[in-house]
């Protein structure tokens, strides 16, 4: 069953509002090898924050037994207007809400739900399945872009690993 015309609205208007220099996205990300979570769309800033977003469409949907992966530094809901309306009561104080692009609500931080290095592989991962679906519909344009944003995807990873082990072999 494909995604709906209001969660394909939903998803282009928090990638707007997401979509900065310095700032690493994918949708559908699952978390850790084999993972049974999957948040909706994740983004990481060079600034080490990671931002967790659910969509949610419908009532029935906020409801549904389908897991919330909040395991983000700030958390948010991505929803209508009126759903909002629906269930504002219901929204953890710690979760925010997008209405669209505006950010109806803020996050509060919170420490990262997984180990930061179990984060940066799913990302890296699912950015990896994202390009090679690019490069498999042989849009060339796309997959430099894709491939230069893995690229540094990857090199960051390594510095922030060179940097951990740097400050164990300190203590």
């Amino acid at each position: 069953m494909g995604k709906t015309d209001l969660t394909l609205q939903l998803e282009n208007k928090i990638w707007e509002a997401t979509r900065k220099q310095g700032v690493f996205c994918c949708f559908e990300v699952t978390i850790g090898w084999f993972g049974k979570e999957r948040v909706d769309y994740l983004t990481y800033d060079t600034k080490g924050v990671w931002r967790c977003y659910e969509i949610k469409v419908s009532k029935p949907d906020f409801h549904s037994k389908a897991h919330n992966t909040f395991v983000g530094n700030y958390n948010y809901y991505v929803m209508p207007h009126e759903l909002y309306d629906q269930v504002y009561s219901e929204i953890p104080q710690d979760i925010g809400v997008y209405i669209g692009e505006t950010c109806e609500k803020r996050a509060k931080h919170r420490e990262l739900g997984v180990d930061e290095q179990v984060l940066k592989d799913s990302l890296i991962r699912c950015l990896y399945r994202e390009a090679e679906k690019v490069i498999k519909s042989n849009n060339p344009t796309v997959v430099e872009r894709l491939n230069k944003l893995l690229d540094l995807s990857i090199k960051e990873s390594k510095t922030y690993k060179q940097k951990y082990w740097d400050l164990v072999k300190e203590r």
